[in-house]
C-alpha cells in the first residue's frame, strides 16, 4: 500500500468536504457537520396531520394597514407607529413601539460595526426586519390585547423599567419591561386581568419575527441563521427557513410545567430568545408570514379567568452576543445557540482552555498561538510517529521506484514486492496516516471554535491585524483584492511541508501536491485571520518537528 496516495487523498478529501460544506451552507442547505434536526411530531388527533404553527385565526399577524387594499396586513408600517420609548443600560439600547408594545430595535453598545456604530440585532426598516412582540389570544376568537393595539405607557423613576397597558373586550394586559444594568436580558412581566369579560379564555404568546437575510457571511464559510428551540426532552433543535416555508418543520408538542423551554432566533455571533417561566403549560410554534417574514414563538395557556381575577407570567427576553459563560446562567441549554454541531464535545473544552489562556495574556491572537502550541504538544507523540514513518518512506523512495519499474504492468506482483520490502525495512505503510486521522476531529473542532466565537469579533492581535474575525487584507490596498500576509505565509508553509514529504512517484500526484498550497492560499484569503493564524502556527510547528525528524533519519543508513 502506498502511504503517499493515502495521505494525499485524505488531505484532498477533507479539503473538498470543507469547501463543499461551506458552499452548501452558503446556498441555504444544512451543514455536513451540524447535528441532524430532531423532527418530533406534535400530538394530534387520530389521523390528523401534524402542524408546525398555530392556526392562522389563533394568532394576529397584522401590525397596521397602509395598503390601499382593505384589510391588507403588513408587518412593517413606517408611516404608522406609536410613540417610541427607549430603555437602555451600559450594554444594550432598546426601542419599544407603543403600537403593539413591540420591541422594534435593539442595539448593542459594546459590539461595533465597521463604522463604529453599535451592532443592530432588532431593526424595523424597509431593508431589514427583526423584532420581538407578545400579546393575548383567545380560543373563542374574541380579540384581546395583542401586538396590533396601541398601548399607554409610563416609565419608573429609575428609568430602567417601562409599563405598557392595553384593554380589549373586558381584558387588560399590563407589560412591565425591566432592564438591569450590565444585562442582555429583559424581564417581561405580563399581568392579565379580567375586568368585565364573562369568561376569559386567555393564552399569552411571545414570538420573534425576522426576515431570512444573513449577515457576516462568506462563500467560503457559513454559519446557521434562523429559528431554534430547546425543550427538556428534545434538547436543542435548529429549524431552517426553507423547512418552515415548505411546511416541513416539525416541532415538539406541549411542554408541561417545570419543563425548561425556550425559542430563539440565531445568527452568526448573536441571538435572541424568549424564555418563559415554568409556571404554565407551553406550546411552541413556527410559521411564515407576509413579506418574507418568519416567526417562532411560545404560547402559555392560562386558566380561565373570572371577572376580577388576574394571572401573571414573567418571561425573559435575551438579546445579545453568544458568550457561553453568560448564556449558561440565563437558561438551561441556552449556550447551545453557539452551535458547534457534531464537534461540541471537543469544541467546548477547547474554548474553555482558550478562555483560560486569554485570561492570562489578555489578547486573543496570542491566545490562539499558545493554544495551538499546547494542542501540538499534546499530539507531539502522534505527529512524531507520522513524521518518522514519512521520513523512513522517503529513505526507501529509490527502492520503490525500482520496484515499480521492475514490475511495470504487474500490480499484484508490485504490491507483494512492496509489502515484502516494508516488512524487511520494518516500515508500517499506514504509520503516517493513522496519527493524522486521529487529530482531524480536534482540528475541525478548533476550526468551529474560532469561527463561531463572538470574542474574536473586533479583537486585535498586533500590527495590521485589528479584527481576528475579518480576513487579513494587508496588501489589499495595493492589489485591489483581499490579499493578506497570513494566507501567503500559509501557502509558503504548505509548500515547505510538501518538500519535506516524500515526492509522489506519480507525476500527476506530484503536480497536485505542488498546486495545493496555491489553492489553499486563495481560499484562506477570505477566511477570518484568526483561523489563518492558527493554521500558520500549526504548520510552522509541524515543519520544525518534521525537519528535525528528517534530519535524524536523513543520516541513517539507506536501505540496500
Amino acid at each position: 500500500m502506498d502511504i503517499r496516495k493515502t495521505l494525499l487523498w485524505a488531505i484532498f478529501t477533507i479539503s473538498a468536504i470543507l469547501l463543499f460544506d461551506a458552499w452548501q451552507m452558503h446556498n441555504g442547505q444544512n451543514s455536513f457537520f451540524s447535528k441532524p434536526k430532531v423532527e418530533a411530531q406534535q400530538p394530534a388527533a387520530k389521523d390528523a396531520p401534524a402542524t408546525t404553527s398555530a392556526p392562522k385565526a389563533d394568532l394576529p399577524k397584522a401590525v397596521a394597514t397602509t395598503s390601499a387594499t382593505p384589510n391588507a396586513p403588513t408587518l412593517f408600517a413606517p408611516n404608522k407607529t406609536g410613540e417610541i420609548i427607549t430603555l437602555k443600560n451600559d450594554v444594550i439600547s432598546l426601542e419599544i413601539d407603543t403600537l403593539g408594545g413591540v420591541i422594534s430595535k435593539a442595539q448593542l453598545t459594546k459590539h461595533f460595526e465597521e463604522d463604529k456604530s453599535g451592532v443592530l440585532i432588532f431593526e424595523r426598516s424597509s431593508a431589514r426586519q427583526y423584532f420581538a412582540r407578545s400579546g393575548l389570544v383567545s380560543a373563542s376568537g374574541v380579540e384581546l390585547p395583542n401586538h396590533t393595539q396601541l398601548f399607554s405607557v409610563s416609565k419608573n423613576s429609575a428609568g430602567n423599567s417601562v409599563t405598557l397597558v392595553a384593554e380589549k373586550n373586558g381584558v387588560r394586559l399590563e407589560k412591565v419591561l425591566t432592564l438591569e444594568n450590565g444585562s442582555y436580558v429583559v424581564d417581561a412581566k405580563h399581568t392579565i386581568k379580567n375586568l368585565s369579560n364573562p369568561s376569559a379564555d386567555v393564552t399569552l404568546y411571545a414570538e420573534l419575527v425576522r426576515d431570512n437575510s444573513k449577515l457576516e457571511e462568506s462563500m467560503f464559510y457559513a454559519t446557521f441563521t434562523g429559528p431554534a428551540l430547546y425543550t427538556d426532552a428534545e434538547k436543542f433543535q435548529k429549524i431552517e427557513f426553507t423547512d418552515i416555508e415548505k411546511n416541513k418543520a416539525k416541532i415538539p408538542g406541549s411542554q408541561q410545567k417545570d419543563s425548561p423551554t425556550w425559542v430563539a432566533m440565531v445568527q452568526h455571533y448573536f441571538a435572541s430568545a424568549w424564555i418563559p417561566s415554568n409556571n404554565f403549560q407551553k406550546d411552541l410554534y413556527v410559521g411564515k408570514l407576509d413579506g418574507n417574514q418568519y416567526r417562532i414563538g411560545v404560547k402559555s395557556k392560562l386558566e380561565i379567568l373570572g371577572v376580577g381575577q388576574e394571572k401573571t407570567e414573567t418571561l425573559k427576553l435575551f438579546v445579545g452576543p453568544q458568550e457561553e459563560h453568560v448564556l449558561e446562567k440565563i437558561a438551561p441549554g441556552l449556550e447551545l445557540v453557539k452551535d458547534y454541531g457534531w464537534f461540541t464535545i471537543l469544541a467546548k473544552p477547547i474554548f474553555w482552555l482558550l478562555e483560560k489562556i486569554h485570561a492570562l495574556v489578555n489578547n486573543w491572537g496570542w491566545s490562539i498561538i499558545l493554544l495551538t502550541m499546547l494542542i501540538k504538544l499534546v499530539f507531539f507523540p502522534l505527529s512524531a510517529a507520522s513524521y518518522k514513518s514519512m521520513a523512513r518512506m522517503k529513505l526507501v523512495q529509490p527502492k520503490v521506484l525500482e520496484l515499480k519499474e521492475r514490475h511495470k504492468g504487474e500490480p499484484q506482483k508490485l504490491n507483494q514486492a512492496m509489502m515484502e520490502m516494508y516488512r524487511k525495512e520494518k516500515i508500517n505503510p499506514l504509520g503516517g496516516c493513522f496519527p493524522v486521522l486521529i487529530q482531524i476531529p480536534v482540528f475541525i473542532a478548533l476550526y468551529w471554535v474560532l469561527l463561531s466565537s463572538v470574542e474574536m469579533r473586533g479583537a486585535p492581535w498586533l500590527g495590521w491585524i485589528q479584527d481576528l474575525s475579518k480576513p487579513d487584507t494587508l496588501f489589499g490596498v495595493w492589489f485591489g483584492a483581499p490579499i493578506g500576509l497570513l494566507p501567503i505565509l500559509m501557502a509558503v508553509s504548505m509548500f515547505i511541508q510538501t518538500k519535506l514529504n516524500p515526492t509522489p512517484p506519480d507525476p500527476i500526484q506530484a503536480k497536485l501536491m505542488m498546486f495545493m498550497p496555491i489553492a489553499f492560499s486563495v481560499m484562506f484569503f477570505f477566511f477570518p485571520s484568526g483561523l489563518v493564524l492558527y493554521w500558520v502556527v500549526n504548520n510552522i510547528l509541524s515543519i520544525a518537528q518534521q525537519w528535525q525528524i528528517n534530519k535524524i533519519y536523513g543520516g541513517a543508513k539507506k536501505p540496500a
